[in-house]
């Protein structure tokens, strides 16, 4: 008897994100707040432009207005902390993501923490990750908030059983790993310098593969009913398991494309969102 798989639809997921922030959106319009994302984008790296227009466009979709900030290669970490902080003072932005990774004279970290924690929607600030950490986070990084809203979307039970997630950086890996510890499950965070991975992958019940190696995971490291959470993106459509083998041990898999990418920039859209109604009810209280 073939048990049938369960294929964690990530469009059905975001469709129904947006679909609930839509009221929310014409109600803020209706009072004069539109609300606006701004993406910073430093270089002409193909693949992270591709990211930038792709929200771009699910905002206008949504009736959510997008400054897109293009800087040159060859842009100062000075520059480009100059760029955010005219956009922490602008008013009428809520959210604002540095599109990463950056050029290399750039101080990443330094940038990342010119964001305003209020305006700071995709997480990437260390005072946002240790709010997370606390289960206090108003906007946690998009795509561990993106894995954990796939779970509960399909009623998957997360207290009790044993996550392993491969991958520890600090917008993806170690966020993801620290939302599941609040959850209630226990969570290894495997990585370049774990000894024996192949083994201890096989103990997840939860497989979340974040490395960015395609193909990385194979069949044969799932445990026989595991859900296993592709976060990998990789040229040629191609994620960090290798789909079809995992598909043959795991009871739940995202596919790749229209897995976790899709509810990653519905999350980034949903805290855009919030971050125009937290203004709206600073302003009504002032």
């Amino acid at each position: 008897m073939t048990t049938e798989k369960l294929i964690l639809d990530g469009n059905r997921v975001a469709a129904d994100i947006k679909e609930s922030l839509l009221f929310r959106i014409n109600r803020l319009s209706a009072k004069g707040i539109i609300p606006c994302l701004a993406t910073i984008l430093v270089g002409d790296d193909p693949s992270s432009a591709t990211y930038v227009r792709m929200k771009g466009n699910a905002c206008q979709r949504l009736g959510i207005q997008s400054i897109r900030v293009v800087l040159p290669t060859n842009t100062s970490t000075d520059e480009l902390i100059a760029v955010i902080s005219k956009l922490n003072a602008d008013p009428n932005v809520h959210g604002i993501l540095l599109q990463h990774p950056v050029p290399k004279q750039i101080d990443e970290r330094a940038a990342f923490e010119a964001i305003n924690i209020e305006k700071d929607v995709d997480g990437v600030t260390t005072l946002g990750f240790a709010q997370n950490a606390f289960g206090l986070a108003d906007f946690p990084s998009c795509t561990p908030a993106a894995i954990v809203a796939i779970l509960d979307y399909y009623n998957i039970s997360i207290e009790g059983k044993h996550a392993v997630v491969i991958g520890r950086s600090p917008i993806l890996g170690k966020p993801v790993s620290l939302m599941l510890l609040n959850k209630n499950a226990t969570v290894t965070t495997c990585h370049s310098k774990t000894t024996n991975l192949v083994d201890v992958v096989r103990l997840g019940d939860i497989v979340v593969a974040a490395v960015g190696k395609p193909k990385f995971v194979q069949g044969d490291w799932i445990k026989p009913g595991a859900v296993v959470l592709d976060a990998g993106y990789n040229v040629g459509n191609i994620g960090d398991v290798d789909y079809d083998a995992c598909l043959k041990r795991a009871s739940a898999i995202t596919p790749v494309p229209a897995g976790v990418g899709p509810v990653t920039i519905a999350t980034l859209l949903k805290h855009t969102v919030e971050a125009a109604e937290k203004l709206e009810q600073q302003q009504i209280i002032q």
